[in-house]
């Protein structure tokens, strides 16, 4: 593993060192529960409220949970900085930088509230969710990646598997929607554009999220302050909720994308990312909130062959090489 990657694996493994601590010290009694909940509460908490169909009724589609969930998913980073200074300099970059990675941010979710705020939420979830797609085929584009036909239909199962899943219950485009409709697909040209000039910056750290969490959070409280009535969380579960999307979906999961993007198989993430529909109804199923079905099941199977037969070179060569290690240590 070159120095450069061990750099940007000790960024992402730093926040979750953190919150590992924060757990240790509320087990050891240092500290109370009742006030400063520990992360295993939290997300407990957050896979409750998922299944049973309460975080949707309190932490709401809007721009004040933006703003609270991404000031939340900042705060691990800002704290990484402030215990390691010496890397402040790595935020010196240059502006198409900084341009690229808050726009995604910010952009990809104001277009995506914006779809759901005038189209109905099915509909515009799945023409959302293309964003892989066109990651995939936009690899294309990218210097020393090669697109080949098993990443083309192992991404084309999965955007199977999610119409499946999503449009369990039907589909009815209209006319009216369109508003909705276009800016959800903006929003999935927007996340795809963003992940794939974000490969081109390998060199970036991922100490640049930090600022982009926090720009994305003064942004989305602006706008929230001209389009939307302040909505403030009613009770401890809300604040939970909101607590859970900061530190989990919001938070670590766009530092681990970027790490992802720069590190990992471009094509191959562009496909898995399919299965996230995949577990949020396997979870709601599991926990008795969503009816099993055959439906299910194909899709299941089809999101995860997808994933499997775009990652399968990889996979093989993994095998080959563990293989002829073995022979040699004979």
């Amino acid at each position: 593993m070159s120095p450069k990657t061990q750099e940007r694996l000790l960024f992402l493994i730093s926040p979750i060192g953190l919150i590992a601590l924060w757990q240790v010290l509320l087990m050891a009694g240092i500290g109370d529960r009742r006030f400063v909940p520990a992360p295993s509460d939290i997300a407990w908490r957050y896979w409750e409220m998922l299944a049973s169909g309460e975080l949707a009724k309190h932490a709401l589609v809007t721009l004040w949970r933006v703003f609270a969930g991404f000031f939340i998913g900042s705060i691990p980073g800002i704290v990484v900085l402030a215990l390691r200074p010496e890397r402040l300099q790595l935020l010196r970059q240059p502006a198409k930088v900084w341009i690229t990675g808050i726009v995604g941010l910010f952009g990809y979710h104001f277009l995506y509230f914006t779809a759901l705020r005038h189209a109905p939420a099915v509909e515009a979830g799945l023409i959302a969710y293309l964003w892989p797609l066109l990651i995939v085929v936009g690899s294309a584009l990218l210097p020393g990646e090669r697109l080949r036909w098993y990443h083309i239909l192992g991404a084309l199962m999965g955007l199977a598997g999610t119409v499946l899943i999503v449009g369990r219950n039907g589909f009815h485009f209209e006319g009216a929607y369109a508003i909705g409709y276009g800016a959800a697909l903006l929003c999935a040209f927007t996340w795809s554009g963003y992940s794939l000039i974000t490969r081109r910056f390998e060199a970036v750290s991922t100490d640049v999220v930090t600022i982009f969490c926090l720009v994305t959070s003064i942004l989305s409280f602006l706008c929230h302050l001209g389009l939307e009535e302040t909505l403030w969380p009613e009770s401890p579960t809300q604040w939970i909720a909101v607590l859970g999307l900061g530190l989990f979906p919001v938070g670590a999961a766009f530092y681990a994308w970027d790490f992802g993007i720069k590190n990992g198989d471009i094509q191959i993430l562009g496909a898995a990312s399919y299965a996230a529909p995949l577990l949020s109804t396997l979870i709601l199923t599991l926990f008795g909130f969503a009816e099993p079905s055959w439906g299910i099941a194909f899709a299941c199977l089809l999101v995860t062959g997808g994933a499997v037969l775009a990652a399968h070179r990889m996979i093989l060569r993994r095998d080959n090489a563990g293989s002829a290690q073995a022979e040699a240590a004979e």
